[in-house]
């Protein structure tokens, strides 16, 4: 089990220098574009419940808290390699045994620009939108910012993608 004190959340502030995007022609703001109904799972929740809620809402991602605080994410690849491969029983093995516990987050009122930036230096697909609480109020992925506004990911996704052709 990871303990509460491995847990970090991974915030960067709103006032991190970035080019702002005008409101006129792009989305400014990660509340213009983020997911909004997002389901989460629990700590102790069961792996193969997690694998369930996956199936059911075609996610291939869930949000883990601790009551109502985002402590981690946990993915598919997560439940297949760190729990299955791995052989730990879905039925009996828990989303804290696998979950990545690293989560990188924005808030609201970030810039469009400010997500992709972060997406691009912690080279990840998907942002969790966290209140100063660290409540988790929405989902942002790369494809968010690549349909719904009109500023250019290619360097977001250069970024992200130079992590995978690494590993």
């Amino acid at each position: 089990d990871i303990s509460h004190a491995a847990r970090r959340l991974v915030f960067e502030p709103a006032e991190r220098p970035v080019r702002r995007i005008p409101r006129d022609t792009d989305m400014a703001t990660i509340n213009d574009i983020m997911t909004r109904e997002v389901t989460t799972i629990q700590l102790t929740d069961h792996l193969q419940t997690a694998a369930q809620q996956m199936r059911d809402l075609d996610v291939g991602v869930l949000p883990v808290c601790d009551g109502e605080t985002l402590v981690g994410m946990v993915t598919d690849r997560d439940i297949a390699v760190r729990g299955v491969a791995a052989g730990l029983a879905p039925g009996e093995a828990l989303v804290s045994d696998v979950m990545t516990d690293e989560v990188h987050a924005c808030s609201a009122t970030d810039t469009v620009d400010t997500a992709m930036k972060l997406m691009g230096d912690a080279q990840v697909r998907r942002l969790a939108v966290v209140d100063p609480n660290g409540r988790i109020i929405g989902i942002v992925a790369l494809g968010d910012l690549a349909t719904r506004q009109s500023a250019p990911t290619d360097e977001a996704l250069r970024e992200i993608s130079e992590n995978d052709a690494q590993v």
